[in-house]
């Protein structure tokens, strides 16, 4: 990629970047599909070293341990109930899980997976939807059914089924960054699948700046028009909203977002969730949490939670309105 100043796409967010003077030649930009999707990573390294054979083999193995897509993955193994043993990233994601499913009172569920595939949003074909399909769908999911136990998961129920996704990518932008700190690089901006960790200064010697598009059914364009912007560093950001992955069935909307306590897509007025964590997996999966409880819950969890900052886009009155709580960086 040549070093010039430069716009990183991202399916919600997208960065901003550019020139600076002699440091230029040390800032390396590298991008490749992994895990599914893009990643885009720049990082400042005083060595000038490549770093992506490193990064791509880190992301083929946190492909193994946590990609529901992946037959062969830990994750899938889980879920097929192959006795398989569970490595550190898998226990550190379901951990992670488990406290989200404990403070959103159940609106974040990586067990409601069978929920997800029935609507059409996760694995295999969508079905006709019925409130008896639901009952019983929901007779196996919930966090409490499954739990590891001597490094291996135990489940109430064979049928259980766990997806990952909603803070999987998160967490292999925090494996990563951990990755590219323990080579002592502190300036870099790590991006997969849209949910970012940042650290340092970009090249202008400055905070990372990044845009968020203005939310509509059907906007594709992605960073053709924007509703903000923010400054960060040494932060994670993820985002999480509806107007780009729903489809109309019978004249009505249904968005991807699942409420895993109800069965159904959510029917609220919040278009996205941005979230700003400590972490990116803490992020991404605040951002979903938020999205599932609709503006004014998420507004509730946020004043019980300042560790998650946000920025909220809903609708109101046919108007786009703005909640945010993200302190300057």
């Amino acid at each position: 990629m040549k070093k010039v100043s430069f716009l990183i796409i991202l399916p919600v967010l997208f960065i901003f970047a550019s020139c600076g003077g002699n440091k230029e030649k040390k800032y390396i930009s590298i991008s490749d599909k992994a895990l599914g999707t893009f990643y885009n990573i720049t990082y400042f390294d005083e060595n000038g070293r490549n770093l992506q054979p490193a990064i791509d083999s880190l992301l083929n193995r946190f492909d193994m341990s946590l990609s529901a897509y992946n037959p062969n993955s830990i994750i899938s193994k889980v879920n097929q109930n192959i006795d398989v043993e569970l490595d550190e990233w898998f226990q550190n994601v379901f951990a992670k899980a488990k406290y989200f499913y404990e403070i959103t009172d159940g609106a974040f569920d990586i067990s409601a997976s069978p929920l997800f595939s029935a609507w059409g949003f996760g694995f295999g074909n969508k079905e006709k939807i019925t409130p008896e399909l639901i009952d019983s769908l929901k007779q196996f999911t919930g966090m409490e059914k499954i739990n590891i136990v001597d490094g291996k998961t135990v489940k109430s129920d064979p049928r259980v089924n766990i997806n990952a996704n909603a803070l999987a990518k998160g967490y292999a932008v925090d494996v990563v960054a951990n990755f590219l700190l323990s080579l002592q690089i502190k300036n870099f901006l790590i991006e997969i699948g849209g949910e970012i960790s940042v650290r340092g200064k970009n090249k202008d010697g400055e905070n990372w700046k990044i845009g968020i598009d203005k939310p509509g059914d059907g906007n594709f364009n992605v960073g053709e028009t924007l509703i903000n912007t923010i400054q960060l560093t040494d932060k994670a950001i993820a985002t999480s909203g509806n107007y780009r992955q729903f489809y109309i069935d019978g004249g009505k909307k249904y968005a991807h977002t699942i409420d895993p306590l109800t069965g159904y897509p959510v029917q609220h007025s919040l278009l996205s969730a941005t979230v700003v964590a400590a972490d990116c997996m803490s992020a991404d999966a605040a951002a979903t949490s938020l999205m599932v409880m609709g503006i004014e819950k998420a507004k509730t969890f946020l004043n019980k939670h300042p560790e998650y900052q946000a920025y909220l886009i809903y609708e109101e009155n046919d108007e786009y309105k703005e909640y945010s709580n993200i302190a300057d960086n």
